[in-house]
């Protein structure tokens, strides 16, 4: 058993610190959202007043935040708060550059860290499937895969520091640039008169077969659990995805790769958050290709 101090109770976040607390760890809590954090607490979350509490008797440190400019923020809040030799694992999904900063932050004191996306969404953090990709030492990435069995089915150690935010963002590129295919071709194959089942059995057993066609399909009735069964309730939001494309863009730019796919995703995307829709789930990108995105 380890104590664990939890930091963003979101979302994704307090499913997440649930998993750990009934695999017998003693997880303490903070969020800036007092919302969050009664949550949290009527779940049975024991809730610090601050960051810096949260982590005073803590073994590991897991963050869970929307940028690297709060990754950033917390390990410097919480640095001299920190026992010794504590280990640091960051869940966000954040630019290469800012985990890169946040390991050498957590090495000036001697911590150990990993960055560990994930993928799976909601449900998977609240089934304990989710998928961690980490980059970090083999040291850190041996004590954490038994921490991070408690709130995922698969841990990949990706590699050194930042290569776990690396393989993230070309796995959501991937995702969301085959979304925007199979969303295509189904509108194509409404044009056409084809019925989706007919296009989703032909497709699911053939060359067109991807994730997000049979997993996550985009119009109802073929896959009963995906979110277009229920009004495109996320899930993982389309403004999330946005997010996501665009740090592989940033990526690709340092990095001078050509994305040319890549780069149309995220334009798609942009258009469809602008449209106000960046609260749907992703999938719901189907209906602006169709051209009718405010249905």
């Amino acid at each position: 058993m380890s104590k664990i101090a939890f930091i963003g109770l979101g979302n994704m976040g307090l499913p997440m610190a649930l998993n750990l607390t009934k695999a017998n760890h003693e997880v303490v809590g903070f969020d800036l959202s007092d919302a969050s954090c009664k949550e949290a607490e009527k779940l049975g979350i024991k809730i610090a007043g601050t960051a810096e509490q949260a982590v005073m008797s803590a073994d590991v440190v897991i963050t869970m935040l929307p940028k690297g400019e709060h990754v950033l923020s917390v390990y410097q809040l919480v640095k001299s708060s920190l026992p010794a030799n504590s280990l640091l694992i960051d869940c966000s999904t954040i630019d290469v550059e800012s985990a890169n900063k946040a390991h050498a932050l957590a090495a000036l004191d001697n911590h150990l860290s990993v960055d560990a996306p994930v993928s799976g969404g909601t449900g998977g953090a609240q089934q304990g499937t989710l998928t961690f990709m980490c980059g970090g030492t083999e040291k850190a990435f041996a004590l954490a895969e038994p921490i991070l069995k408690a709130m995922g089915k698969k841990i990949v150690h990706c590699g050194e520091n930042g290569a776990g935010q690396a393989a993230k963002i070309c796995n959501n590129m991937i995702l969301g640039i085959s979304m925007i295919a199979v969303s295509e071709a189904f509108a194509l194959g409404e044009k056409l008169g084809l019925s989706h089942q007919a296009l989703f059995d032909v497709a699911s057993t053939s060359s067109g077969q991807c994730w997000a066609l049979t997993s996550y399909c985009p119009v109802p009735g073929p896959v009963p659990t995906s979110p277009a069964n229920n009004d495109y309730i996320p899930g993982f939001a389309a403004g999330l995805m946005l997010k996501d494309l665009l740090l592989s863009q940033e990526a690709a730019h340092q990095a001078g790769a050509s994305t040319p796919l890549g780069a149309n995703a995220t334009e798609l995307y942009q258009r469809f958050t602008n449209d106000g829709n960046g609260a749907k789930d992703f999938s719901g990108i189907i209906k602006m290709l169709r051209g009718h995105a405010d249905e």
